[in-house]
């Protein structure tokens, strides 16, 4: 992904998704793809931001309206699958973070 998230003036949630990948593909990028396209769908999403190195290493942060659209967002039946694989098979390690978003700025194009 390599544009910014449309986000309003705080505040709002981030969801800091910190993760090393194994080596073990399995259906992960069509996986990931999908998580992102359903998050779109999902009451009080504002969008994402994602990277990932080649060493396998990504954060990926979301940004939410509130802790409740969060709390939805964690408990919808597709991405509870996609969370247990990935504990199971895609992340060797993986650290989750979430924030109160209270002060944004950056450069204005």
């Amino acid at each position: 992904m390599s544009t910014f998230a449309p986000t309003p003036s705080p505040p709002y949630y981030a969801v800091i998704f910190t993760s090393q990948r194994t080596e073990d593909d399995q259906g992960y990028g069509d996986t990931a793809d999908r998580m992102v396209e359903l998050a779109h769908e999902q009451s009080g999403f504002l969008g994402v931001e994602s990277a990932r190195g080649t060493d396998g290493f990504g954060i990926t942060v979301s940004y939410w309206e509130s802790t409740q659209a969060i709390a939805n967002w964690k408990a919808n039946a597709e991405h509870l699958i996609a969370q247990e694989t990935g504990k199971t098979t895609w992340y060797a390690d993986y650290q989750l973070r979430v924030a109160k978003v209270e002060r944004a700025y950056g450069k204005s194009q």
